[in-house]
């Protein structure tokens, strides 16, 4: 998460038409895994992401080699924080390139959900989505309330 307003390095605009079929293609690796019509009405919700990243996640049904499969999941999180707490879709331009960010609207608020699974696997650390989610989520709360 940046707050920093300040840093004259960091451009963000929203995503171009390519960077959002990126994305895209990103939610697509995960909903692929949806299993039957039941999982794939409840994946509408913020609740139903979060599980089937969870579920995911306790099958090990992306290993832990597979960046762009664990980074997908990171697209998919970051769906759940932008419905369930009103964020929107950036790119976040600096010395390193262009990432995707999510960015509270009218805030320099940022949060940048793509590697925020696979950093956790690819270090061999246990991953519970859920818990990841709500304890970002609290912190998120305390920095908006204090704009």
């Amino acid at each position: 998460m940046s707050t920093n307003a300040a840093n004259d390095e960091q451009k963000v605009t929203l995503p171009t038409e390519e960077e959002q079929a990126r994305l895209d293609e990103q939610r697509e690796v995960i909903e692929d895994m949806i299993g039957d019509e039941t999982t794939r009405a409840e994946y509408e919700t913020p609740a139903g992401k979060l599980s089937l990243l969870e579920a995911i996640v306790e099958q090990g049904a992306i290993a832990s080699e597979d960046t762009y499969g664990l980074q997908s999941m990171g697209i998919v999180l970051g769906d759940v924080f932008a419905e369930a707490l009103g964020f929107e879709w950036v790119t976040v331009e600096d010395s390193y390139g262009r990432d995707p960010a999510l960015r509270f609207p009218g805030t320099t608020i940022l949060l940048f959900p793509l590697t925020m699974i696979s950093k956790r696997v690819e270090r061999g650390e246990q991953v519970d989505v859920r818990e990841l989610f709500t304890e970002i989520a609290k912190e998120l709360e305390k920095v908006r309330a204090q704009y």
